[in-house]
């Protein structure tokens, strides 16, 4: 089995994660994984089938009887729910004010965990989520911590019609039993209160060259 290198990126709700790994993946080449969206579409099951996303024991019992399913579409991962993809219906407010409740329960997360890892047989990944760095991937060196001040995110989650709250998502997400939302060891701090896009992306990838990741892009040039 060919194992390959994973970009590890953290961060609490709005804080740049799927814009950085999104553009990390074009510029160098890597599997994107969105591991939120496995959350989501979970969730989004579970909510379909009538569970109280609340109940432990009831989540456990829908994910049992799931056939999830999770490829790749060019660079992007994709993920489906007993053959379904649900499409935009990842990013509705239901899904959003209850996915907390289900990435919880630790049954997901063992299932989706190893799922996540499965990726990295697949090629060199950039994956984004809450804990890549500290539970999926923990000894990858290539580890990047984002934030940036609560106020700048609650407006980034308004500019696409998101209006959960980022503190309520926060003091879920750091205060959960199964792995909550940390800073792992060895990664690399970035507040991106004060970046734009290019500054962001530019400020990550000279922390990537600071742990030692090097790619060459398609035409041999070094876009680190």
């Amino acid at each position: 089995m060919i194992l390959h290198r994973a970009i590890a990126i953290d961060g609490p709700a709005a804080s740049g994660k799927s814009t950085l790994a999104r553009i990390l993946s074009k510029r160098l080449g890597l599997i994107m994984v969105n591991s939120g969206a496995m959350y989501r579409a979970v969730t989004w099951k579970v909510l379909r089938d009538g569970v109280d996303p609340t109940d432990r024991a009831a989540v456990v019992d829908a994910l049992r009887g799931m056939e999830l399913e999770c490829g790749v579409d060019g660079l992007s991962s994709t993920v489906k729910v007993d053959g379904i993809d649900p499409g935009d219906e990842l990013r509705s407010e239901e899904v959003n004010s209850n996915v907390s409740a289900v990435a919880a329960v630790p049954e997901v997360r063992e299932c989706l965990v190893s799922l996540q890892r499965d990726f990295l047989k697949l090629g060199d990944v950039v994956m984004e989520g809450r804990d890549i760095g500290t539970v999926v991937f923990p000894e990858t060196p290539y580890k990047i911590y984002m934030d940036a001040d609560p106020s700048v995110r609650e407006a980034r989650r308004e500019e696409v019609g998101e209006v959960d709250s980022v503190a309520a998502r926060d003091h879920a997400d750091s205060r959960r039993e199964t792995a909550p939302l940390k800073i792992a060891e060895g990664a690399a701090i970035l507040d991106t209160s004060g970046h734009t896009i290019e500054t962001g992306v530019a400020a990550a990838l000279d922390i990537l060259r600071s742990q030692g990741f090097l790619m060459s892009t398609e035409d041999g040039s070094s876009p680190l």
